[in-house]
């Protein structure tokens, strides 16, 4: 069951962004984020709101297009899975230098 507290209408967000709804679903086109559809309304997860802010944002100011936000998030991602592995590496090492 889908809880519908953690999902945001796409439409309140063009409204509240002032983007067209065909940028949100460019961002679904290319795995950006996910977009869900419950009752013929299109929602997607409050957890997407802060990554859309900076796609906007990349967007608008930086006039990046889509082709370089996917980009941009997909190293931005392999550079967070980095660091969590060398945090990780980085305790396993502490352990044996004790």
């Amino acid at each position: 069951m889908i809880n519908l507290e953690s999902l945001i209408p796409l439409q309140q967000l063009c409204v509240y962004y002032d983007i067209e709804m065909s940028f949100l679903i460019n961002l679904n086109n290319f795995d950006l984020i996910e977009i869900r559809t419950i009752e013929h309304s299109q929602y997607v997860h409050k957890d997407y709101v802060v990554h859309i802010e900076k796609m906007i944002r990349m967007h608008h100011e930086l006039d990046i297009n889509m082709e370089g936000i996917d980009t941009v998030f997909n190293l931005l991602k392999k550079i967070e899975t980095l660091q969590e592995e060398l945090i990780t590496t980085k305790n396993k090492l502490r352990l044996y230098e004790e």
